[in-house]
């Protein structure tokens, strides 16, 4: 196998046999599969050159022979395209897509194609490491004394993709494809690892449904703030429209007061009211805890109708929790069974077989009374009412767990309105 550090440090000699000086890096221009080794870095006499790859005729043994003499040789020509392996590469970040975690660049693996000096891999092992400073042929002995094999830890380039240039890490290509396909917690377990840079990056690779279940995953509100300040306003408030009211008043409560007004005004009028609401009510509260993403129907509704309301309404899975019944004020009447909904005949009216005694809990509800209640009454989510009985949003049980569980800190609100 050929790696970057057999090249780095290398001396370069000219036709001649006349030192030109020592390989500092080595200039890729980035094709599919695989880049193309185009350029040479030497560093002689405390400078900088670059010379064109066609011109080496060998290397072996930690030299670089080159086809002519050194006073004929011409720069490379720089591509926008073009990385410098070493600078840029080594040593920076990966995904480890099949782990699911960031690893760091040890080595490069490369590889000689019809002519042509390929980037094919990464290494990612204690091996790449250990042949950056001479040690692999020690350490093999040593793990072959002890009877234990010491593998190539190999990531090919393919599933590779570095980032701009002036960012210290590299990703996956499928970031745009197979990275998007992953589940929003595993994004999130990736994106804690980054540097802030590459969280961007990363959201700049997802769809907004995507973009805002990652974040809703992320349990440092600060580092939600952080990334939502580092994408342009038009991007921030699109995510933040297609997560729940209740996270995103969490999540803008942890941003600076201006920037939050910004991301309000950008957003849909309606979808900013229900969080600029949700913001006037402390985070101790029910009020404070409950989304304002609820399904409910009129009560002059037919079963189905209102089967037809759901189909138009299509609720998320969250919301759909359970069904609840309402007059024209919005006051709460009653509670739908999804099971009676669907079996009864489509004719009846729903006042006719709603629950009628509903669980609710006021606005200024502690999380610890939910909780009481949902575990009392075995509810995945409870209405909360205003003192007219009007029903002004659900607290749903992962909401309450946050907050009254052991161990877990739940997110903080701070009144910025």
């Amino acid at each position: 196998m050929i790696f970057l550090s057999d090249f780095l440090n290398a001396e370069v000699v000219d036709v001649r046999q006349h030192r030109v000086g020592r390989v500092r890096d080595l200039v890729v221009v980035m094709t599919d599969p695989f880049p193309r080794v185009t350029g040479v870095i030497l560093k002689g006499n405390r400078k900088l050159r670059s010379i064109d790859w066609a011109v080496v005729r060998s290397w072996d043994n930690k030299e670089l022979s080159l086809k002519l003499e050194e006073s004929v040789l011409q720069p490379h020509a720089r591509l926008d395209t073009e990385l410098w392996l070493a600078r840029q590469i080594m040593d920076k970040q990966i995904v480890d897509m099949d782990g699911r975690r960031v690893v760091r660049v040890n080595d490069l693996q490369l590889s000689q194609v019809e002519g042509s000096l390929l980037l094919v891999g990464v290494d990612i092992g204690t091996r790449g490491l250990a042949r950056r400073v001479g040690l692999e042929g020690l350490g093999r002995r040593l793990t072959s004394m002890a009877g234990r094999d010491w593998p190539q830890k190999l990531i090919s380039w393919e599933a590779v993709d570095p980032v701009k240039s002036d960012v210290n890490s590299v990703k996956l290509r499928i970031a745009h494809t197979k990275l998007a396909k992953l589940h929003p917690a595993d994004i999130a377990d990736i994106v804690n690892e980054l540097s802030p840079e590459d969280r961007s990056a990363v959201f700049a690779a997802l769809d907004d449904e995507k973009a805002a279940d990652t974040l809703e995953e992320i349990d440092e509100p600060q580092m939600q703030a952080s990334i939502l300040e580092r994408l342009d306003l038009e991007r921030a408030s699109d995510i933040l429209e297609a997560m729940a009211p209740d996270e995103v008043a969490d999540l803008l409560a942890d941003m600076p007061p201006e920037r939050a007004q910004e991301l309000l005004q950008k957003m849909e009028d309606d979808e900013a009211e229900d969080v600029e609401e949700l913001l006037n009510y402390r985070e101790d509260t029910a009020g404070g805890l409950m989304t304002t993403e609820y399904v409910a129907v009129q009560h002059t509704l037919t079963a189905s109708q209102a089967i037809d309301r759901l189909r138009e309404l299509e609720p998320d899975a969250e919301s759909v929790y359970y069904v609840y019944v309402v007059d024209e004020e919005e006051h709460l009447l009653g509670v739908l069974s999804l099971r009676d909904l669907i079996v009864v005949k489509p004719e009846t009216m729903i006042r006719d077989f709603m629950i009628k005694n509903v669980i609710s809990v006021g606005l200024d509800a502690s999380p610890r009374d939910i909780g009481e209640v949902m575990e009392k009454y075995n509810l995945l989510a409870v209405p909360v009412v205003d003192q007219h009985n009007r029903i002004q949003g659900i607290v749903t049980v992962d909401d309450v767990m946050e907050r009254v569980m052991p161990g877990r800190v739940g997110q903080r609100r701070r009144r910025i309105f």
